[in-house]
């Protein structure tokens, strides 16, 4: 062979593999298009040209569905509830009191001359104090279709108060309030809250309205806690208890669920808590809110609403099989993605971090009550011979009782003796994977236990699993109805 060809073929395959290098550069440089991530980038340029803290319009992905019913949730206009300031220290369960504290708060019906037909109303993790429309905020509310006349909660008869819980974001003192010794968000400088502290600060509410005694705490989910918490603290004050998919005792399942939402805080925008005037957590919060959907809803619901139905693609031809996505492809997820997205800006992360630890940290077992000062040891020794009897009404043939009671039952009927003599209502659903039916057996039985004869409890079935104490106004409403009557 001559030395041209030798060059010419030299040559040859060093451009071959040239052009090679080059196709396949070319072909790892063509980025895949994933709206669902780039999503999180258009929020974040929308964030940045907008004063924080205003909420842009949203960026989802993919469009909500319109298949199933959905609570009503709105951030509330400052302007729309009132506020009650106490410049006078709050005692804390965990920390140091709060200097001064702010108590947002709604009301319904009127007040009567005695002042005892006042319910304090109880809200769940991040609802605010608006729970129904008001001549200030005709807004629908988040128990809109339970609060009014001739409803559950009869406002021809009672006067309805609700408020956002310490800790919260909606007019309450919280992680997002300025604290009066810096003059600067308390951020995760705000103090642990307990449950028990939300109910020692709406009863300086109650106080200062002269409100002595009230006809009853209403509460589902974490209100359920809190309802069962103002008459354990105040037994001489509260005149009948409702809990709804509440517990007096967090669960481990439950305790894990909520830890997983506080996976927001590995979010960088996160800064340790101290975003204020920057850049939310706002990917972190989608995603916790997204997590936090699937507890509150049902597998049942889910198949009967979405099945395994596709989104709609354009473009696809009927001769080849639909091309899967790695964004969301099922309507169930697309159904999470914009749960996720119209949640994101429009709670604080920090008081999501702050009311679900207080909700892990609730347990009126009498060895945690002891073990937080809330009561002496000596408390049981009354109590020493209580024993596990199912009362007829706690189970359903298809939830019988378990074979053995639950190791804590009776520590947990210690705890609750200050309970023995409120009338409670009990309220569960078969379908709630957050607070399970077991839960709130246990509650009922543990009331039993102590002496408590007027308690009532109820099994619900359906398939909207926790939200459920939102959506079914007939039988959820209908048992608040007969109870308060």
């Amino acid at each position: 062979m001559s030395l041209l060809n030798i060059a010419r073929e030299s040559l040859m395959n060093i451009s071959t593999r040239r052009i090679s290098r080059y196709l396949s550069r070319s072909a790892t440089s063509r980025r895949p298009h994933f709206p669902c991530v780039e999503a999180h980038a258009v929020r974040e340029s929308q964030l940045r040209q907008t004063t924080f803290g205003s909420i842009p319009s949203s960026v989802s992905s993919t469009e909500s569905s319109e298949s199933g019913p959905e609570p009503p949730y709105a951030r509330p206009n400052p302007k729309s509830y009132h506020v009650y300031h106490d410049s006078a220290p709050l005692e804390l369960t965990y920390a140091s009191p709060l200097p001064s504290f702010d108590v947002a708060y709604e009301t319904w019906g009127t007040l009567s001359p005695e002042k005892d037909n006042a319910i304090l109303l109880h809200t769940g993790l991040s609802a605010s104090s608006h729970a129904a429309s008001t001549a200030l905020n005709p807004a629908p509310g988040w128990w809109e279709k339970f609060i009014g006349p001739g409803k559950a909660l009869d406002t021809n008869q009672f006067f309805i108060i609700c408020t956002n819980v310490i800790g919260g974001c909606y007019g309450s003192t919280g992680p997002s309030s300025i604290d009066p010794t810096t003059g600067t968000h308390y951020a995760t400088n705000f103090p642990i809250v307990s449950i028990f502290d939300m109910i020692r600060a709406q009863f300086r509410l109650l106080d200062h309205l002269g409100i002595d005694t009230l006809y009853a705490s209403v509460g589902c989910s974490l209100g359920g806690m809190q309802s069962l918490a103002a008459g354990w603290l105040h037994p001489e004050r509260v005149g009948k208890i409702v809990s709804i998919s509440g517990t007096a005792r967090s669960s481990p399942s439950a305790v894990a669920m909520r830890y997983a939402q506080r996976i927001l805080m590995a979010d960088p925008n996160w800064n340790y808590g101290f975003y204020y005037d920057k850049l939310p957590p706002h990917t972190g919060m989608k995603l916790a809110r997204q997590i936090a959907t699937i507890t509150y809803r049902s597998g049942p619901e889910w198949d009967l609403r979405f099945g395994r139905q596709m989104r709609p693609v354009l473009e696809q031809s009927p001769d080849k099989p639909r091309t899967p996505a790695l964004c969301p492809d099922f309507l169930i997820e697309t159904y999470l993605d914009h749960q996720g997205e119209q949640f994101c800006l429009k709670y604080d992360a920090n008081s999501l971090i702050y009311i679900s630890k207080a909700m892990d940290l609730f347990d009126l077992t009498a060895s945690s009550l002891s073990a937080n000062h809330l009561i002496t040891p000596s408390l049981s020794a009354s109590t020493s011979s209580l024993s596990f009897t199912p009362h007829k009404t706690s189970h359903s043939k298809s939830h019988p009782p378990p074979a053995n009671p639950p190791p804590h039952l009776i520590d947990l009927a210690e705890g609750m003796q200050p309970l023995a003599k409120i009338p409670t209502l009990v309220l569960g659903v078969q379908s709630d994977i957050l607070f399970t039916v077991e839960q709130q057996r246990e509650t009922a039985d543990a009331l039993r236990m102590v002496g408590n004869e007027q308690v009532s409890y109820y099994e619900l079935g359906g398939v909207w699993g926790h939200d459920t104490f939102l959506l079914d106004v007939l039988n959820v409403g209908g048992a608040i109805r007969g109870f308060l009557s």
